[in-house]
């Protein structure tokens, strides 16, 4: 099917993937996961959650393999790879516009409220960010990689107990790594959706400026949430291109607040994307400091900010 893995697409933590096609000549892409620990649970999430769904904002899973160890995926072909090279990518062929940014958006906040409402069985990704977003041929976004996931039954409720921390450093939920938080929930996923659409904001804002700062004390949310307010306070005539840019940004810190219970659900989210900028509420400031934060985040670094959990503000959005 790989043509003895010729092609190869990505490679992420849980396994490699190469572009295969099927005998009538489909285009797919192959995912061989790694060697697993145990019983190979990743794979087993991953098959079972993406067999429960079937929605237009999720990657459609077409056959697995699995013999001894050996274990890979085959998922639809999604023609312009990740979310994650149109927002750090200093190539002008791959730049994408707001508009397309915000449906990108949209898109993926259908797929999230799909995933926790609109399955028999509710699913929560753990995991969500730009490397795990596909686009295809017209840039349809697509929820993958489903190897964190967990399923619980509707009837229990959104709550999980969750273990050991999941996820990825920069996205993860505060409760997902601290119980003094709260438990992992399908608010979880909406604090990751949240990094992620300010993540979507700070890599356009910063293409061409490289990273523009570096140092730990530096909380990429806060500084957006400062020069928003600064924009209100002042009554400030804004274009519709710093329109479209504040409507992610504002959507984004409301969706990390640190108390899961004030996060909205993805069909808040999705309402809130469908409105107009004069229609949305200013959220309270995200208040979490890098004093609170396990010495193991300090080493992340991201777009305009190194963790996800360190506060500090000077204003960057234009």
């Amino acid at each position: 099917m790989t043509s003895s893995f010729k092609d190869k697409l990505g490679e992420g933590g849980y396994g490699t993937v190469f572009r295969g096609s099927l005998q009538d000549g489909c285009a797919v892409a192959v995912k061989l996961l790694k060697v697993s620990k145990g019983n190979g649970e990743e794979f087993l999430n991953e098959a079972i959650s993406i067999c429960r769904t079937s929605h237009i904002n999720i990657v459609g899973l077409l056959g697995f393999f699995l013999e001894a160890a050996k274990r890979a995926l085959v998922y639809e072909y999604m023609a312009n790879g990740s979310l994650e090279k149109y927002i750090y990518t200093e190539n002008s062929d791959l730049v994408i516009g707001w508009d397309k940014l915000q449906q990108i958006a949209l898109g993926l906040a259908r797929g999230l409220e799909y995933l926790h409402q609109g399955c028999s069985t509710r699913i929560i990704h753990f995991d969500i960010k730009p490397q795990n977003i596909l686009l295809g041929q017209d840039f349809c976004p697509k929820i993958a990689d489903f190897g964190l996931a967990k399923l619980c039954h509707l009837k229990a409720g959104s709550i999980l107990s969750v273990a050991e921390a999941r996820g990825t450093i920069g996205f993860i939920a505060p409760e997902v790594f601290s119980i003094g938080f709260g438990v992992g929930s399908t608010n979880s996923d909406v604090y990751s959706y949240g990094m992620m659409l300010l993540e979507m904001v700070g890599g356009m804002i910063n293409k061409g400026k490289g990273n523009t700062e570096s140092s730990s004390d530096v909380y990429f949310p806060n500084r957006i949430y400062d020069s928003i307010a600064e924009q209100v306070q002042s009554c400030e005539v804004i274009c519709d291109l710093k329109k479209a840019m504040r409507k992610m940004a504002l959507v984004g810190l409301w969706c990390i607040q640190t108390n899961p219970e004030n996060r909205p659900s993805m069909s808040k989210v999705i309402d809130m994307l469908e409105k107009r900028i004069n229609e949305l509420e200013m959220p309270p400031k995200p208040f979490l400091s890098c004093t609170s934060i396990p010495s193991y985040l300090s080493s992340h670094t991201s777009y305009g900010y190194r963790s996800s959990y360190c506060s500090a503000s000077p204003a960057l959005l234009p």
